[in-house]
């Protein structure tokens, strides 16, 4: 269950910092690291940090892009300290954490963290189905990057000892679409939309925004998002039809 669970870091800049979120995962039993595009590769120093757990750098997965990392993840769920323009379904770490469990016993999982100075951009973070903030104190706020690691995945290890417990077994069967089915969801309906007319390419507003938001809250089925895609084909069939007369 938690070897489906992959801790993944953006844009890391250091690498101690890479070194001390392996150990934090070691300890609680996690061990799919995925550092996506690191300012600096792990080195000697991360292996030093590490204390033990530097088999967990050595397996790492390197990968260029965020859409790589979270490829086959059925649950994504990002990390973020601030507030955004454009709000988005936010969990609480023990919340997190049980959604992490539960869906992990049938597909991946990915949880992301952002680089040191900035975290998570925008972008990035509305590819996340939830965001997770850790309550501090609010007039010292400041937790480094494997700090917030260890406190979520203590989360995540706790409520998998809980989930273990034959009475607790979660009962939800349901399929959920793998993240980059879901990208292709959204670039198949921008396509529609803009062959429509509805978006205009010059000026396309936050509308593709907003939808995200809409179908993450929504957080469609396997199945219902194939029948999405089959009405976004009919629709595009029929104007393609029209414009054809």
């Amino acid at each position: 269950m938690l070897h489906n669970i992959r801790i993944i870091l953006v844009k890391t800049s250091h690498t101690g910092n890479i070194g001390s979120t392996a150990r934090a995962m070691k300890t609680m039993g996690l061990t799919r690291l995925y550092l996506v595009n690191p300012l600096v590769k792990p080195d000697h120093q991360a292996t030093a940090l590490a204390a033990g757990a530097a088999d967990i750098i050595k397996e790492a997965t390197l990968v260029d892009t965020l859409d790589h990392a979270l490829k086959g993840c059925s649950l994504v769920i990002g990390t973020s300290a601030r507030s955004r323009t454009l709000s988005w379904p936010i969990s609480e770490p023990s919340e997190c954490a049980v959604r992490s469990v539960s869906a992990a016993r049938q597909a991946p999982v990915g949880l992301v963290f952002g680089c040191e100075r900035t975290g998570l951009t925008n972008e990035e973070l509305q590819k996340c189905h939830y965001h997770v903030a850790i309550p501090t104190n609010p007039e010292y706020s400041s937790l480094n990057l494997a700090m917030a690691v260890q406190i979520l995945v203590y989360e995540i290890h706790k409520a998998s000892l809980k989930l273990q417990q034959p009475l607790l077994q979660p009962e939800e069967t349901t399929a959920y679409p793998p993240a980059d089915d879901l990208e292709r969801f959204y670039q198949h309906l921008e396509q529609t939309l803009v062959h429509t007319g509805f978006i205009r390419q010059v000026h396309p507003g936050q509308i593709m925004n907003k939808l995200r938001r809409l179908f993450t809250r929504a957080r469609p089925e396997s199945e219902e998002l194939n029948i999405l895609r089959g009405i976004l084909t009919s629709i595009y069939t029929q104007v393609k039809s029209r414009c054809r007369i």
